[in-house]
């Protein structure tokens, strides 16, 4: 979305702060009250990155105007997919809804792929494990978290996401270092990419020292959004060392 803030083009324009100018990649709806600057800030907002975060631009127009201008992303929310509906996808469920993401469940029992688990997922699927992501679309906002009772499954439905043209924003699988290391071995053998293979996250998370479930799922949702903003996942405390330079 494009707010004007502020405009500058000469005498008699009505142009005035708080016109609306909605834009997609294909069409645009509304006016800041001009057609120049219309144009100028619909081609602005195409330039956006999609990480963009909101910010204020200044627009120069080709007959000596200016404007000020307020941009600000409105993306539809990313997928959550989680492969299993164990004690870990429980917590993570809860964890990824208030972070924003569409949660959508996956498992094969129907004991555990049940709304009364999940309350907060917007999919709860009883998939078959033989295939566990044949009806899911997977997306470059995709998140996939593999997390099932058993490493086979876990691997299948990592190798499926590998196999796919489009790569999600992040998969990632738990396991030990050993099993993690053989299950890389084998799809290497099997032609995966190295590019793609580096971009697993496995084992899964960041290392919190976590040990129930509900800790390892904030492990993982840390990783998670340590990705999505670029962050570097060490201790505030210890980077700033403000308490470290007071002390002395």
């Amino acid at each position: 979305g494009v707010t004007l803030i502020a405009a500058e083009l000469g005498a008699g324009s009505l142009v005035g702060p708080g016109a609306h100018l909605l834009v997609w990649l294909d069409r645009a709806s509304g006016t800041l009250g001009d057609a120049d600057l219309d144009a100028a800030a619909i081609e602005v907002a195409r330039e956006m990155s999609v990480a963009a975060a909101p910010a204020t631009r200044e627009i120069q127009l080709p007959g000596g105007g200016r404007a000020t201008v307020y941009l600000e992303q409105h993306m539809p929310p990313s997928d959550l997919v989680i492969v299993g509906a164990g004690h870990i996808a429980r917590p993570l469920c809860s964890i990824g809804a208030m972070l924003g993401f569409r949660v959508i469940i996956l498992d094969d029992r129907p004991e555990f792929a049940t709304r009364e688990r999940f309350p907060e997922a917007t999919e709860v699927v009883k998939a078959d494990f033989s295939a566990p992501l044949h009806d899911i679309d997977l997306t470059p906002s995709t998140h996939l978290v593999l997390v099932t009772r058993g490493h086979k499954y876990d691997f299948d439905a990592l190798r499926d996401a590998l196999r796919r043209d489009v790569q999600p924003a992040y998969i990632g699988m738990v396991g030990s270092r050993r099993r993690v290391r053989a299950a890389l071995e084998m799809l290497a053998r099997e032609g995966i990419s190295d590019d793609r293979l580096a971009a697993v996250h496995a084992p899964i998370g960041l290392d919190l020292g976590a040990e129930t479930p509900e800790e390892i799922a904030v492990a993982i949702a840390a990783e998670i959004v340590r990705l999505r903003r670029g962050g570097s996942g060490e201790s505030l405390r210890d980077r700033e060392r403000v308490v470290e330079r007071w002390v002395r």
